[in-house]
C-alpha cells in the first residue's frame, strides 16, 4: 500500500483528486499538523508508515541525513497548479509503487 502524506506546501485538494488510486493519501492538515514543524511531520510519517510528498528542500536534507523511514517523494515542480501536481502523482503511480517497495531507495525526485 502506498500511504502518501502531502506536506503543507501542497494543496489539500489533491487528496480528493488522487484517492481513487492512492486510497490512503492524506494531508498534514488531516492530522492537525498545519502548524507543525518538519521534525514532527517526519516522526508522524515514520510512525504511521507514510511516504512524505513535499516540495520542501528541508525534507530532502533530512532524508539525506537520517535515511528512511519515512521515504520522501520530493516534487521539484516549482509553483505549478494543483491540477499539474495531481497529474504528476497519477501518472507516476507505477514509479511510486516501485519506489515504495524498494528498500534501497530513500528519495524519489
Amino acid at each position: 500500500m502506498k500511504k502518501l502524506l502531502l506536506d503543507k506546501n501542497i494543496s489539500q485538494r489533491i487528496v480528493a483528486r488522487i484517492c481513487h488510486i492512492y486510497s490512503s493519501a492524506a494531508h498534514v492538515k488531516d492530522f492537525s499538523f498545519e502548524q507543525a514543524d518538519d521534525d514532527a511531520i517526519w516522526e508522524f510519517a515514520k510512525s504511521k508508515g507514510y511516504l512524505i510528498v513535499s516540495k520542501d528542500s528541508d525534507f530532502h536534507q533530512k532524508s539525506l541525513l537520517w535515511g528512511h523511514p519515512p521515504k520522501l517523494i520530493y516534487l521539484r515542480v516549482g509553483n505549478y497548479t494543483t491540477s499539474y501536481i495531481t497529474q504528476v502523482l497519477i501518472n507516476s503511480y507505477a514509479t511510486i509503487t516501485a519506489f515504495a517497495e524498494d528498500g534501497s531507495i530513500l528519495i524519489l525526485m
